[in-house]
């Protein structure tokens, strides 16, 4: 993994080369896994920007699973890009404040909607 500079130049110029997992390409239901230099994280999507998240620090706490919002992705810093779930290199940071360790791997595992019992 390369290192991301963190100087507001090379964040904007990077801003549009990472590889992210966009807030509006996930449908209810669909799943990401997250994994960052220090724990694992299951976010499923819920409805009106809510996640129920576990893992980690929320397993950790005894909170897993927590209706959360997520706030976006950061450089390690107060910059913060707000249309991502994840991004490679960076920071999740929670509705509830929470930031994780630079994330190293995301999976995206989507909703099997046929097997929806109407």
């Amino acid at each position: 993994m390369t290192r991301l500079d963190r100087t507001l130049g090379a964040i904007v110029e990077q801003a549009d080369r990472l590889r992210a997992v966009y807030k509006a390409e996930l449908d209810f239901g669909d799943c990401v896994r997250v994994t960052t230099a220090n724990s694992t994280y299951s976010i499923r999507v819920l409805e009106d920007g809510f996640y129920s998240v576990s893992g980690g620090w929320f397993d950790r706490k005894g909170l897993s699973p927590l209706r959360t919002t997520i706030t976006g992705c950061t450089w390690g810093g107060s910059a913060i890009k707000l249309d991502i779930v994840a991004a490679w290199g960076l920071h999740l940071e929670f509705g509830n404040g929470v930031v994780t360790s630079a994330i190293r791997k995301v999976d995206v595992i989507p909703f099997e909607r046929e097997h929806i019992i109407n």
